[in-house]
């Protein structure tokens, strides 16, 4: 058998984690995530991290890998990535890879062009501007600058658009247009497959976990993270919310509906990138659907 990696995707709280520890099992290997979030060891319930338990069941790769005071862009991840996938296949035959970073996922299967530096100047100005004006400003500069990337689902990431933005105002290109045009050959397989819910079940799950991180303790995780809060590592949904009700700009209440809110419309995002993928399956996010589909292939 050719050695190959099983790719779930899909939108933020579709059930991703728990097909993938199944198909783990299943397989008696590892997995690498393609969370841009998870990696980070100082984010934990914010980012719907796996438990103590999950992770101490299966050997995961690029959680708890990275500070927040990292910089990791796509291409760091297809090289880590691929280190990875490699190191499993010496012990197995079957890899698996869970996440809703597109980009991330993209790269490793399809590859990433070299990109030009960037000039220092135009990164720094970006991340000043940034700083002052907020996310809406940002959100507006891409739309103008570099509408490719404007519509890639990353809308809601500021770190990745301060990255596409600095990129388009230093060599006058989209960052989408370095995605390499001829796709990498990849030493093994490749089996995509895409998890998806009626948006009114899943919209019903993403306000579920949210009151759930609430109930586990986010408000006192982003409490002790308060002083790091202009990271690019923090322009994260569920953290950015709270950062206002601590600054006294929003209620509680009103906090926590945003972070649904806002992980909504993350959600509908991320299903418009993978969406247009027609390599990946689409399966409900059931254990024994999903494993009798990968047994057949």
């Amino acid at each position: 058998m050719k050695k190959t990696c099983i790719i779930i995707a899909g939108p933020t709280a579709v059930g991703k984690t728990r097909i993938a520890l199944a198909i783990a099992k299943h397989f008696s290997t590892e997995i690498i995530s393609a969370d841009s979030r998870q990696c980070f060891q100082e984010l934990n319930i914010g980012v719907a991290k796996p438990s103590t338990s999950e992770l101490s069941a299966v050997h995961h790769y690029f959680i708890n890998s990275h500070s927040i005071h990292d910089t990791i862009s796509a291409a760091d991840f297809e090289m880590y990535a691929l280190n990875a996938v490699e190191n499993i296949f010496t012990r197995n035959d079957v890899a698996v890879m869970v996440g809703g970073t597109g980009l991330y996922i993209k790269a490793f299967s399809e590859g990433m062009d070299e990109i030009p530096a960037v000039e220092p100047e135009i990164r720094n100005k970006i991340i000043s501007d940034y700083n002052n004006n907020g996310i809406e400003w940002l959100q507006r500069q891409v739309k103008e600058n570099d509408t490719d990337f404007a519509s890639s689902g990353e809308m809601e990431n500021p770190q990745r658009m301060m990255r596409a933005l600095e990129v388009k105002l230093s060599t006058g290109r989209s960052i989408i247009s370095f995605q390499s045009k001829k796709k990498k050959e990849r030493a093994f397989n490749i089996i995509n497959i895409g998890l998806e819910l009626p948006r009114e079940i899943l919209y019903d799950q993403i306000n579920t976990r949210t009151d759930n991180m609430v109930k586990e303790g986010l408000l006192e995780e982003a409490t002790s993270l308060l002083a790091y809060k202009n990271l690019n590592a923090l322009q994260t949904v569920g953290y950015r919310e709270i950062f206002e009700y601590l600054e006294g700009i929003c209620s509680l209440e009103r906090a926590v509906e945003l972070i649904k809110q806002n992980t909504r419309h993350y959600a509908k995002r991320q299903m418009t990138w993978f969406k247009r993928d027609p390599l990946i399956t689409w399966l409900k996010p059931d254990k024994e659907i999903v494993l009798n589909y990968l047994d057949k292939k």
